[in-house]
């Protein structure tokens, strides 16, 4: 089975390694998200989907699920979820048939833009506090502000 998984992402030209026998990690290279990193686990009759998007939010946890959950029902495949630690992932579970080529790059594409098209509004909604402290010490000590240009709009006025 894993010969079939990994024929795939040869196919797709994934960037992928073997996790365990049964299954592999996809990198995805994202824009806002510098990389989303997806486990594809072989189950008997299934192909699980796991990614990691976020940790859980410091603050306003109601607007970030909120938005999570208007996202779910756009999304193909997967959704988010919360662990036990409130961390936010994406998931989904294919059937095994689906393990096709153009199945799992439409698949990969959804998790790279699920998690890369969220992360700043995750971001912004749950670590906003965080992000105007940075922006203060940053800006205090003369440090390069360059990550934070998508944040332009919470600097703190002079």
């Amino acid at each position: 089975m894993i010969e079939r998984l990994t024929a795939a992402l040869d196919e797709i030209g994934a960037d992928y390694r073997l996790d365990t026998p049964r299954s592999a990690v996809v990198t995805l290279p994202g824009r806002r998200k510098l990389t989303t990193e997806c486990g594809l686990v072989l189950e008997d009759h299934a192909l699980r989907v796991e990614a990691f998007v976020a940790r859980r939010p410091e603050e306003n946890h109601e607007a970030v699920w909120a938005e999570l959950l208007r996202r779910n029902g756009k999304l193909y495949a997967v959704a988010f979820a919360t662990d036990g630690s409130d961390d936010i992932h994406l998931v989904g579970r294919l059937p095994f048939a689906a393990v096709a080529a153009d199945e799992l790059d439409r698949v990969l594409g959804q998790v790279l833009e699920a998690a890369d098209g969220t992360f700043d509004t995750i971001l912004e909604l749950g670590f906003k506090s965080s992000i105007q402290q940075e922006w203060r010490w940053r800006l205090a000590r003369g440090e390069s502000t360059a990550n934070l240009a998508a944040f332009e709009h919470l600097r703190p006025e002079d």
